[in-house]
């Protein structure tokens, strides 16, 4: 097996966090690797070039993918400013890898506590009503339910939806998009829910549902992050090969200090591997 690792924007704890995790004993024994990107860290380096480097790291590791050269790609944190300024017009990730290789994504992070994708992703909040589309969360939960199915292992994977409001409209009185848009979408997909996202994570966690179907970014980037920040990776579902990165930003402030913590690159690393050994033995 071998694994394509992008070292993300040069300027943030990418670098250092990549060298770690290669340097780990588990990380070691799972893999061979190819290491994509800006050769040093660029702490100081104008942002721009240091988007333009992510940015052709990002290019050149699907390629590879897409070659067969590297069965996966694990992917260090980017600046998505620094990114657009780089020249890739792109609000992070997930959306440059779904246009890189056509395909329909969704954005899941995982841990061993829970499980949540994202039905919309990097949006303004104000935008997010008229986004949580009937169509968006019937597609979010099949792209969904086969990467749990063909990447995890669970043959019939149990998926809740958050609603969108306070305790789900409560009847339209704290808003009518659950009612009029979320239920008939549950029903739809097969989705437990809508629930009130104050219940509906916590329920996860105890083992009731595969996964949480969330209906914007920060509802349930907040959900996994305190349940298991630092140990939960980002996994692109839907596309050709598995994509898997760290959980935490480039954090500017701390690059080129050593004290960049690698757990998350480290998990995002181990996971990506067991994927493809999971397609391995299930080829």
């Amino acid at each position: 097996m071998k694994l394509a690792i992008t070292v993300g924007d040069p300027r943030g704890i990418g670098p250092e966090v990549v060298a770690a995790a290669l340097a780990d004993p588990r990380v070691m024994s799972v893999a061979e690797y190819v290491v994509v990107g800006a050769g040093v860290p660029g702490v100081g380096m104008p942002a721009a070039e240091a988007g333009r480097h992510a940015g052709e790291a990002i290019v050149r590791a699907v390629e590879l993918a897409r070659a067969g050269e590297v069965d996966g790609i694990v992917t260090a944190p980017i600046d998505k400013a620094a990114l657009l300024a780089g020249g890739y017009d792109f609000p992070g990730h997930t959306e440059m890898l779904a246009a890189l290789t056509h395909s329909r994504v969704a954005m899941m992070l995982a841990s061993d506590r829970l499980r949540v994708v994202l039905a919309t992703t990097h949006i303004p909040l104000r935008e997010v009503p008229d986004a949580v589309t009937q169509s968006a969360i019937v597609s979010t939960a099949q792209i969904t339910r086969a990467g749990l199915r063909d990447w995890f292992g669970i043959a019939e994977p149990r998926l809740a939806l958050c609603a969108l409001n306070p305790h789900a409209g409560d009847g339209g009185r704290f808003g009518d998009e659950d009612d009029r848009v979320l239920k008939p979408a549950a029903r739809e997909a097969g989705l437990s829910g809508p629930f009130p996202a104050d219940t509906v994570f916590v329920r996860a966690i105890r083992g009731e549902f595969d996964a949480v179907i969330a209906p914007y970014h920060d509802v349930g980037m907040t959900a996994i992050k305190v349940a298991s920040f630092g140990e939960a990776v980002n996994v692109t579902l839907g596309l050709p090969f598995p994509r898997t990165s760290p959980d935490h930003g480039t954090a500017l402030d701390i690059a080129g200090r050593g004290i960049a913590d690698p757990s998350s690159m480290i998990a995002a690393i181990l996971m990506c591997a067991a994927i493809v050994n999971r397609q391995c033995d299930a080829n």
